[in-house]
C-alpha cells in the first residue's frame, strides 16, 4: 500500500465521519421528519439529479472515441458487466425482486461499482506512474456511462413489471422507455454522446460550470455516506452484506485477471491496471442508486464503508498476485 493510497483511505474515512457527526447531532434535522425532507435523501437527490448528471454530460461530450485503447476496455467491462448481470440474475431466481422491485439491481452496483476517483486515480499514478494512470483514466470516462445505464434500464424494467400498467403491454413498455430515457443518469448520457457527434468544443463558460458541478460528487457523495449511517444505522445482517463485499474485492478482479490475460492476451502494465481497477471498493454512487429507488440504503453504506476497509488487506493481496505472475508490476 503507497502513501498516497493510505492517506486517501484516511481521508475518504475521515470525510465519511465527518458527515456521521453531522448527521448523529441532527444538524440538517430528523429523518423522516414532518416535512417529508429527509436529510440525506435530499442530499441524494441534489447528487442525482444536479451534480452526478453534469459530470456524465462533461464526460461523454469530451471523450475522443478514437483514441480509446479498445482491447483493454473490453477486458475490464465484459466480465464486469457479465458480474453485474450475474448478480442481477441470481437475485431475480431467489425472489430477491418480489417485495422490493429494485434489490436486484441495487445488489448488482454494490457489487460491481468501484471507487475509481478517490481510490482508483491515486492508487494508479502512485503504483503505475504516468502510463498507468492514462490507462485508469480511460476506464473511469466509460465507468458510471456504462453500468449506471445497464443498471437503470434493469430497474426501470423491473419497476414496471412490479406496477404493470392498466392499459396493456404497450403502455407498460412505453412507460418503462420513457422513464429510462428520461432520467437523471442516461438522459445526460445521452446528451452528451448527441454533443460529442457534432465535433464541437464545449464553450468556455458551460465547460466550468458542468466541472465545477461535477467536482462536488465526490464530497458530498462521501459525507452522504457518513450521514447515511447516522440515520439509517448499521445492515441489520452482515452475511449478505460481506458476500457482496468479497464479491467486489475478490471475485470480480479475478474475473477480470482471467478474461483480459487469458482470454484476450493482456500482460504489463494494461492488464495490472484495470486488474487494481477491479479490486477497488464499492463507489459512493452505489449509495446514490440505492437512495434513488429506497431500497437496502443500510446494506449499500455497510457494503461501502466494509469494503474499503477491507482493500487495506485486498489491495496488497492482489499487487502481490500481479507480481507473482510477471505482469509488469
Amino acid at each position: 500500500m503507497t502513501a498516497p493510497v493510505f492517506f486517501k483511505l484516511l481521508a475518504i474515512f475521515i470525510a465519511v465521519g465527518l458527515g456521521w457527526f453531522v448527521g448523529r447531532m441532527r444538524w440538517l434535522g430528523e429523518a423522516g421528519a414532518s416535512s417529508g425532507n429527509d436529510p440525506a435523501r435530499v442530499l441524494s437527490n441534489a447528487a442525482f439529479y444536479l451534480f452526478v448528471p453534469a459530470l456524465l454530460f462533461r464526460t461523454t461530450a469530451r471523450l475522443d472515441w478514437a483514441q480509446l485503447p479498445w482491447l483493454t476496455l473490453a477486458a475490464f467491462f465484459v466480465p464486469v458487466l457479465l458480474l453485474l448481470l450475474g448478480v442481477y440474475g441470481v437475485q431475480r431466481w431467489r425472489g430477491g425482486g418480489a417485495a422490493e422491485p429494485a434489490r436486484p439491481s441495487v445488489q448488482s452496483i454494490t457489487t460491481t461499482f468501484g471507487n475509481t476517483l478517490q481510490i482508483g486515480v491515486p492508487l494508479a499514478a502512485g503504483v503505475f506512474g504516468e502510463a498507468g494512470l492514462a490507462i485508469h483514466i480511460t476506464v473511469i470516462s466509460l465507468h458510471a456511462l456504462s453500468l449506471l445505464t445497464v443498471l437503470t434500464l434493469l430497474v426501470e424494467l423491473d419497476l414496471a413489471r412490479a406496477r404493470p400498467d392498466a392499459r396493456g403491454l404497450r403502455a407498460t413498455l412505453q412507460n418503462t422507455v420513457r422513464n429510462t430515457v428520461i432520467h437523471p443518469v442516461v438522459l445526460p448520457v445521452l446528451a452528451g454522446l448527441g454533443w460529442n457527434a457534432t465535433g464541437l468544443r464545449l464553450p468556455g463558460v458551460l465547460d466550468e460550470v458542468l466541472q465545477m458541478l461535477g467536482t462536488a460528487v465526490v464530497p458530498l457523495c462521501l459525507t452522504l455516506i457518513g450521514m447515511s449511517l447516522a440515520y439509517y444505522g448499521w445492515p441489520k445482517t452482515w452475511r449478505r452484506v460481506l458476500s457482496l463485499v468479497m464479491c467486489k474485492l475478490l471475485l470480480m478482479p479475478a474475473l477480470v485477471l482471467l478474461f483480459g490475460h487469458w482470454g484476450l492476451g493482456l500482460s504489463g502494465t494494461p492488464l495490472a491496471v484495470i486488474v487494481m481497477a477491479a479490486a477497488l471498493p464499492t463507489g459512493s454512487n452505489a449509495l446514490i442508486f440505492a437512495q434513488r429507488y429506497r431500497t437496502q440504503e443500510a446494506e449499500t453504506t455497510g457494503a461501502i464503508v466494509a469494503s474499503t476497509l477491507l482493500f487495506v488487506l485486498t489491495a496488497p493481496l492482489w499487487l502481490a498476485v500481479l507480481s507473482q505472475l510477471s505482469l509488469g508490476v
